[in-house]
């Protein structure tokens, strides 16, 4: 369907350009109105998707550098430099070492069950939005197949009305109800892709403070119990160099 759209749009004028052919066919397409709400949901849906991807990169860090720093941090000056490490690096990670290590002195348990807390606060912290995006995503189709639906009642209301099934009479209603469905379908097609986009870096992200987290408590309990910190990235990162 891509594909047909990309087609269609390149065989038009090249006088008139992309953006007057997309800016004809909502004009075409908008007869009965119905175009606008298929744009207002185009709008707010990449506002969100962009508000995401701002914060979602804001949140990315070099997440094993990180965690050979906390434990350097852990072995040189204890859990109060490893805690001051935490504050200063933003991401979601940073966040989740920083609540395990200030309960680390009630113990491993209270220290879990910390990092298991802050960790549900930090997911849905990066989920906000999407609910709405997936909101948008199941409407704009929606709005554009009601405009289609509308579009071909007026068809055959004109057809009762002219008492004839002429071509003429009906075509350019047709037309315009097919449009919206088009421009629902566009609308669709593109904040999916936006919303898949920020479900595959929202889980990269989460897989990556539970792996983390084991690795920080491992290495409070080896602090507690007076043996040397070894630096490393965690299980990923031995499973590599193995």
């Amino acid at each position: 369907m891509i594909s047909s759209i990309a087609l269609f749009l390149l065989q038009a004028p090249a006088d008139e350009g992309f953006f007057n052919v997309v800016v004809a066919k909502f004009n075409e397409g908008n007869e009965g109105g119905w175009m606008w709400p298929v744009l207002v949901t185009l709008i707010l849906g990449l506002a969100i998707f962009l508000e995401r991807i701002i914060t979602l990169n804001l949140a990315d860090i070099n997440t094993r550098k990180f965690i050979v720093n906390v434990q350097e941090a852990l072995q040189e000056g204890g859990v109060d430099a490893a805690e001051e490490l935490c504050a200063k690096t933003r991401g979601p990670v940073a966040s989740v070492f920083q609540a395990g290590l200030m309960r680390s002195h009630e113990g491993i348990e209270a220290a879990e069950k910390a990092i298991s807390a802050y960790g549900s606060i930090e997911m849905s912290f990066l989920e906000r939005g999407l609910v709405w995006l997936s909101l948008f995503i199941a409407i704009a189709p929606l709005f554009g197949f009601l405009g289609t639906v509308v579009g071909m009642i007026e068809a055959f209301d004109d057809i009762e009305a002219a008492a004839d099934i002429s071509p003429s009479i009906v075509a350019g209603g047709i037309k315009t109800a097919l449009l919206t469905t088009a421009g629902g379908l566009i609308a669709g097609i593109i904040l999916q892709i936006g919303y898949n986009y920020c479900v595959s870096k929202i889980d990269r992200l989460i897989a990556e403070m539970e792996e983390s987290s084991i690795t920080l408590i491992d290495s409070i309990i080896l602090l507690q119990e007076g043996k040397p910190i070894v630096p490393n990235a965690g299980p990923e990162a031995d499973s590599e160099d193995a």
